[in-house]
């Protein structure tokens, strides 16, 4: 035993698959005792963008300091001038035949951008000339706000109120008055932001990552449990046993696994589809190839002479079969239980992307994290590609890890493969 996990552990491909798989394991693990947040609870409505969030109620009572940054005017500028609004200026000057070579939107020509606009905007000459796309009204009072507020003091001082009734002052806020983040009574940071509900994306994802994995495990369970059993009994008792456990297998067969599992899962009630029942379903649909594997492999061990000697020493059939026989495909079924896991997992994400997986009100899946992405628009309309490209990345990390460690496992142990 000792020697097989040596040459298991020393193929680069288990190592890197079992590395990358434990990474994700002790993630999901470690993570909510430093975060011990609801992954289901609401903070906000909608999308919210990756970073750090502060109240400005707050900042009103936290200390100020006074820093100096060289480039804090610029900085102030180019977050004032959105992307539609450069692009604005963009067409404009475009329209008038200004040379607008090397300009675009990005922060880094934005000066370049605000140069050719200080010098070609002129307010009567929008007006008389009436440049094609920007002939009516609207669009000339458009261009004139927005050329206000390009042309507006953004060093001037704010005045804000502290306090409410007669104990509210009034306080004067210069652009060189900052507040550190830890004095705030109320701050969060937001890795990945949140997604459509307003939900914690990070701590949604390490908790659906951890039920998506107890669903693998418990659907590969199921599913190789039963896989082993059909396949030994039919491989080693034959005869009619074989016939009825292949012609069940048969109908399963026919019958393409998923569209089966569909119609099993769909049958049953909103409310029904829990955690531990789509887990199960996956398994019972899911045992069909490994039952056929192991029994392939009984077939060409049950007339070996250790098997035979077995036979004429007495033995009952659950000796031999535990004794004499499932010790030397083990290797085996254990590489068909990872497949399994990670069939499973990939099975719950398909279902709850046709909106068939568990019960949303209960937990978050990784399959039910995409529905929600691709029902309230993360692909398209929103482009919050935080609430559902870190989704897909944990799929293929695990999907990818557990493959890995399947193709390391049958480099040791198959001996047509080894170097």
């Amino acid at each position: 035993m000792k020697h097989t996990l040596k040459n298991v552990f020393h193929s680069p491909r288990f190592l890197v698959g079992f590395i990358i798989f434990m990474t994700i394991l002790l993630t999901v693990l470690i993570y909510p005792y430093f975060v011990q947040r609801d992954p289901l609870q609401g903070l906000g409505k909608g999308f919210l963008s990756p970073g750090t969030y502060v109240s400005v109620y707050d900042t009103n009572n936290a200390g100020t300091y006074r820093v100096e940054l060289p480039e804090a005017n610029d900085n102030r500028l180019e977050a004032s001038v959105p992307v539609k609004d450069r692009q604005t200026m963009l067409d404009y000057l475009t329209a008038m035949g200004a040379d607008v070579s090397g300009l675009d939107t990005s922060n880094e020509n934005f000066h370049a951008l605000l140069e050719a606009w200080n010098a070609n905007y002129d307010e009567a000459d929008a007006k008389k000339n009436k440049y094609d796309g920007f002939a009516t009204q609207a669009k000339r009072n458009e261009l004139r706000r927005l050329n206000n507020r390009l042309t507006s003091d953004v060093t001037a001082a704010m005045s804000v109120t502290k306090g409410e009734g007669e104990a509210a002052t009034v306080a004067s806020v210069a652009t060189s008055d900052y507040v550190k983040v830890s004095e705030v009574a109320n701050s969060i940071s937001l890795p990945l932001g949140t997604d459509n509900f307003g939900r914690d994306t990070l701590t949604e994802l390490v908790k659906a990552t951890g039920i998506s994995l107890l669903v693998g495990l418990i659907a590969g369970s199921i599913a190789t449990l039963l896989g082993l059993l059909v396949g030994l009994l039919a491989g080693y008792v034959g005869g009619i046993v074989d016939d009825i456990l292949m012609f069940i297998a048969n109908i399963f067969t026919v019958i393409p696994g998923f569209v089966l599992l569909i119609l099993i899962y769909s049958a049953l009630g909103a409310e029904s589809r829990g955690i531990t029942t789509c887990a199960v379903i996956i398994g019972i649909t899911s045992w069909v190839w490994t039952a056929r594997s192991v029994r392939s492999q009984v077939i060409s061990l049950r007339n070996r002479d250790h098997v035979n000697l077995s036979k004429l020493s007495g033995h009952s059939l659950f000796r031999i079969v535990t004794t004499d026989i499932l010790p030397y495909i083990m290797s085996y079924v254990v590489m068909a239980f990872i497949l399994q896991v990670s069939s499973g997992i990939l099975a719950e994400a398909q279902l709850s992307m046709l909106g068939l997986g568990p019960n949303p009100n209960e937990l978050p899946t990784l399959g039910l994290m995409m529905n929600w992405a691709k029902l309230f628009g993360a692909y398209t309309s929103s482009n919050a590609w935080w609430a559902y490209f870190p989704v897909i990345l944990v799929i293929a990390l695990i999907s990818f890890s557990l493959n890995l460690m399947n193709t390391g496992l049958d480099q040791v142990f198959n001996p047509t493969l080894r170097d």
